[in-house]
């Protein structure tokens, strides 16, 4: 039951629900599922990507700076962070520690390159969607750019 739940968990993000329902299950039953206390960190700002994490129940506060000033964000269940490590190796952009005791899924990024190697449709699907995505991001840039353009000009 609890593997059927983690699937259920996954298949509710907009990338991981692409998948095939055998794809969203090797990637359960490889997630390593945490429990943490309040003030515990999963991640630094900085640090190397190894993959995401799925909020199950809690509160991850992500902080954009290390100096103690309050979180930009608190994230509750259901929230996944970290996204994008899933398929590329980034530096992490926050540090993100628990506000409470809370429930994690850790998502590893080997894991899913595995997973998307074996499920090509599943593959061809998240491709799309992040190709979508940064279409979208391209065109806000681009109206952007236009309106700082039109700034200067005037």
């Amino acid at each position: 039951m609890a593997l059927d739940d983690d699937i259920a968990r996954l298949a509710q993000q907009p990338l991981l629900g692409l998948m095939e329902r055998d794809a969203l299950r090797l990637v359960a039953f490889a997630a390593e599922n945490r429990s943490l206390r309040a003030g515990d960190v999963l991640f630094r700002i900085g640090e190397p990507s190894d993959g995401a994490v799925l909020i199950v129940s809690g509160a991850v506060a992500l902080a954009s700076q290390d100096d103690g000033q309050p979180a930009a964000e608190i994230l509750g269940p259901g929230a996944l962070i970290g996204e994008m490590a899933l398929f590329s190796s980034i530096g992490r952009p926050v540090t993100a520690i628990a506000r409470e005791p809370t429930q994690v899924m850790r998502l590893s990024r080997s894991v899913m390159r595995r997973v998307l190697g074996e499920f090509p449709a599943s593959a061809e699907a998240i491709a799309d969607a992040i190709g979508e995505r940064l279409r979208g991001f391209v065109s806000e840039l681009t109206a952007v750019q236009n309106a700082l353009n039109a700034i200067d000009r005037d």
